[in-house]
């Protein structure tokens, strides 16, 4: 008999989940905002997380347990992975570059501490 546990796709997790994938779109904007020169700074603050934000609602794996809507790209589970270790640990360094470094430590502390936790949803998605 195996025991596993479970973790990525329980209530709590999913929430947390959900409010990473939040705080990670608005770290895109920030950046955008911080690093854009006046001109264009509402137009990059605005379609970089829009952006980022489609990529991560369209190319999903099929019968993903964490996802409510199928996206409009089946993608293999590898690749999507890749993208959101590519979000969640690209809003990490987005902070960092935007000069707030003490607040994109403590998010790579709790992004890394999700990804620990949720060890589950990795196996998963490599194994699809």
């Amino acid at each position: 008999m195996t025991i596993t546990l479970a973790l990525a796709n329980n209530n709590a997790m999913l929430t947390v989940r959900f409010l990473l994938e939040l705080a990670s779109l608005a770290c895109f904007g920030i950046w955008a905002w911080r690093r854009t020169p006046a001109p264009w700074r509402w137009l990059l603050a605005i379609a970089l997380p829009v952006a980022v934000g489609w990529a991560w609602g369209t190319f999903t794996v099929p019968d993903d347990p964490s996802r409510g809507d199928p996206g409009s790209v089946d993608t293999p589970g590898p690749l999507r992975l890749l993208l959101e270790l590519a979000v969640f640990f690209g809003a990490v360094a987005t902070l960092h570059f935007a000069d707030l470094r003490r607040t994109a430590r403590r998010l790579l502390v709790i992004m890394v501490a999700y990804q620990i936790l949720a060890h589950d949803r990795i196996g998963w998605l490599l194994s699809h």
